[in-house]
């Protein structure tokens, strides 16, 4: 289950709807073996596309560098899909490649008739995708 707060809930989804029409994407962090998120990060979608998303690589050794100075890791990895449900696709499975990150996508498309986004969590571990809870709390 991933547990996360609200304010941090609605970061991720201001950002998907921010970026739309492209996807738009990012990490929250926090502090290395707790798996709670808190350090909000959003990123630059570099492929700058409506379908696809890609961190830049200078962005992403900056990103990796400044966690391993603060004692952090990726809790979550997120981006937004935009036409499509929130969930993995193929290519979002290939390039899942933190085991014990929770991947959550939010879609800025009404897919599901009950709003203009959902927001889903997934484990991705070698290649298997396992849908889990999302528990949203004011503060942890």
């Amino acid at each position: 289950m991933l547990t996360l707060t609200q304010a941090l809930h609605d970061q991720i989804v201001a950002h998907a709807r921010k970026d739309h029409p492209d996807e738009a994407c990012g990490v929250v962090a926090g502090p290395v073996g707790s798996g709670r998120p808190e350090r909000f990060i959003p990123m630059v979608n570099a492929a700058r596309s409506p379908t696809f998303y890609e961190f830049g690589s200078q962005d992403l050794l900056k990103l990796y560098r400044e966690m391993d100075d603060r004692d952090e890791e990726p809790v979550i990895v997120y981006h937004s899909h935009t036409a499509t449900e929130a969930y993995p696709s193929r290519t979002d499975i290939g390039y899942a490649n933190e085991p014990g990150a929770h991947y959550v996508l939010v879609s800025t498309a009404d897919t599901d008739g009950l709003g203009e986004f959902q927001f889903r969590s997934f484990r991705i571990v070698e290649g298997e995708v396992t849908e889990e809870e999302v528990k949203v709390v004011e503060a942890y």
